[in-house]
């Protein structure tokens, strides 16, 4: 067995295909098939059934999976510390962060950073914030951005304070409350919201502050990402309450100032484990000190 096999077996796992597996690993189908086929003789089991319309894992493939990654990580990250012992950081670094981060430039830090470590593969995927914790408690991430409630501190993760901020109400141009300087919750409360789904990190910022005033609200319509929450504001099917600092940069909208408005606290998370050196370099550049940061 060795880790080329692996990466093969991954690569069909992802893509339920043997014919994009083979354009992903830049290698005729033919050769990935009859490796795949090595493999599972050695092992003495089939990892796919597969048909000329389609693959998926056995059994026992579903339980190769988590010990091939694993393998397949442990094996880069080992070319990684080797690299960066001759002062050289490669490998690869995932972050997460929620679509709205605002106390970073995010795009700014990425490219900051990929100019100091060209070498090092950079992944982003966004996602909601207790989505987000548990990914880099698992390791899948190596940090991510969050957008939480005061006094809240992810477990199972090392974090670090970046910023907090008040929300605003984002309106259509025209809408009524563009004639306030400012509103109050109880001004707000009458009105028709777009919001993120009940129960997340999100959406518990506004819940809890018109809780705190004794106040109920109509969230009309819940999704699941801004840019649709931004787009039914724009068709004015209600009003949504989104950071100061973000919502600022929107096009087309209004913003309108809350008196005791939901407030968010950004923090930057990061594994408990010592950090890879791509990991390493990153959270240095954040202001972050770690053991081996470059």
């Amino acid at each position: 067995m060795d880790l080329q096999q692996m990466r093969y077996v991954l690569a069909v796992a992802e893509t339920r295909s043997f014919t994009r597996a083979a354009e992903q690993c830049h290698i005729v189908q033919s050769a990935l098939s009859h490796q795949v086929a090595r493999l599972e003789k050695e092992l003495g089991a089939r990892l796919f059934d597969r048909t000329s319309r389609w693959v998926r894992l056995t059994t026992a493939g579903e339980a190769f999976l988590p010990a091939a990654r694993q393998a397949l990580e442990a094996a880069e990250r080992a070319r990684a510390e080797v690299a960066a012992a001759t002062g050289e950081i490669r490998g690869r670094l995932t972050v997460g962060s929620i679509p709205t981060v605002a106390a970073v430039d995010l795009p700014a830090v990425i490219r900051s950073y990929h100019q100091r470590y060209p070498q090092v593969q950079f992944g982003l995927r966004t996602g909601s914030s207790e989505l987000l914790v548990e990914q880099v408690r698992e390791g899948t991430l190596d940090a991510a951005f969050l957008g939480v409630l005061p006094g809240f501190r992810p477990q199972g993760v090392r974090d670090k304070k970046l910023g907090h901020g008040q929300h605003v109400a984002v309106v259509a141009p025209g809408h009524p409350l563009t004639m306030h300087r400012e509103v109050d919750l109880r001004l707000l409360a009458d009105e028709v919201f777009v919001d993120f789904a009940g129960g997340s990190a999100a959406r518990a910022q506004s819940d809890q502050a018109f809780a705190a005033v004794g106040l109920r609200r109509e969230v009309a319509f819940e999704v699941s990402g801004v840019e649709l929450m931004v787009r039914m504001v724009r068709h004015g099917l209600g009003i949504a309450l989104l950071p100061a600092t973000f919502a600022a940069e929107l096009h087309g909208l209004r913003c309108v100032p809350i008196i005791n408005g939901p407030i968010r606290v950004e923090r930057l998370i990061w594994s408990r484990f010592p950090p890879s050196p791509a990991a390493s370099a990153f959270l240095s550049l954040l202001g972050v000190c770690t053991p081996g940061s470059a």
